[in-house]
């Protein structure tokens, strides 16, 4: 489907896309998002499938998407968003028990039957040209805007850098495996004990540099509806969690798809009216790390 749909005219592509009023559903094109405070371009292109497009298909609830994404919306792409969501509630569940909420706090708040940024992502990387371009990062340095992401991916490239750390971490792809992201949102909701990861996507290493390098995602969002704060009244440990971070703010005011919108927007190229640094939402500003190497984590 990714292949099909990245081939199709460059002018039908763009009759889909995003956009910079704030949306995430649809065509992305390379060049259309920042990737830092400078206004480097981006040079991936992707392509965003809602989870609730794909699950009420043929009923459109948020936009349309080209004809190769509808020949495989029934057996392909909602497919893998139902098992993206039965795989995220396990996840969820999890860190619910251990974070000594109430049962079925964190599923409710990404309710599948409510309307929500969830989505489905293709990325398509091209091959690397010349020497030069390798050194650029394809997707700069972010935390994802989501509560939980996984990432599916069979060419190298993804590198993290964990806290503490001024050296990006390769990691390396498994068959037969996902990576599995923590976002912001569920950072904020437990109060700052899950955090959310920095990462970023560079040429891959070595000859897999010369091939596409192809993606697939699936970010699970909370609900529209749902306002993005920490559950400090559903449980004792993100409570205490918050009373040791007073100069963190973990009370934002909107609702997560206020939230989602806002986020998005500020990464399209064309809403950048002065360089700022890139700050995720518990307030780490990450701009100004010295990143000193990369290493490759098994």
């Amino acid at each position: 489907m990714g292949a099909e749909t990245m081939a199709l005219p460059f002018e039908e592509l763009m009759t889909f896309e995003q956009g910079d009023s704030g949306r995430s559903f649809g065509y992305k094109k390379a060049g259309a998002n920042a990737i830092d405070a400078a206004g480097t371009l981006d040079s991936v292109e992707f392509l965003n499938v809602s989870k609730d497009d794909a699950l009420a298909y043929p009923q459109v609830i948020h936009r349309t998407y080209p004809s190769t994404v509808n020949a495989r919306m029934e057996n392909t792409i909602a497919p893998f968003a139902r098992k993206g969501l039965e795989v995220t509630y396990v996840v969820l569940n999890i860190f619910n028990d251990k974070l000594g909420l109430p049962k079925g706090t964190l599923e409710s708040l990404h309710d599948m039957e409510e309307h929500s940024g969830s989505e489905t992502r293709c990325i398509r990387n091209p091959p690397v040209q010349i020497k030069e371009a390798a050194k650029i990062p394809a997707i700069g340095a972010h935390t994802d805007i989501s509560s939980l992401s996984f990432l599916h991916n069979r060419l190298g490239g993804l590198q993290v850098l964990p806290p503490g750390h001024e050296e990006w971490f390769y990691i390396r792809p498994i068959p037969g495996h996902a990576v599995c992201n923590i976002g912001d949102a569920l950072s904020l909701f437990s109060g700052g004990v899950l955090q959310s990861n920095i990462h970023r996507v560079v040429a891959p290493p070595g000859v897999q540099a010369e091939y596409e390098r192809w993606s697939l995602g699936f970010f699970t969002r909370p609900g529209d509806s749902k306002v993005l704060r920490a559950l400090v009244e559903s449980s004792r440990i993100i409570a205490e969690a918050v009373k040791k971070r007073p100069d963190k703010n973990f009370e934002t005011g909107s609702t997560a798809a206020e939230w989602f919108a806002r986020r998005i927007k500020n990464h399209r190229i064309n809403n950048r009216l002065v360089s700022t640094p890139s700050v995720c939402c518990s307030g780490c500003d990450h701009s100004n790390r010295n990143i000193v190497g990369t290493r490759n984590v098994g």
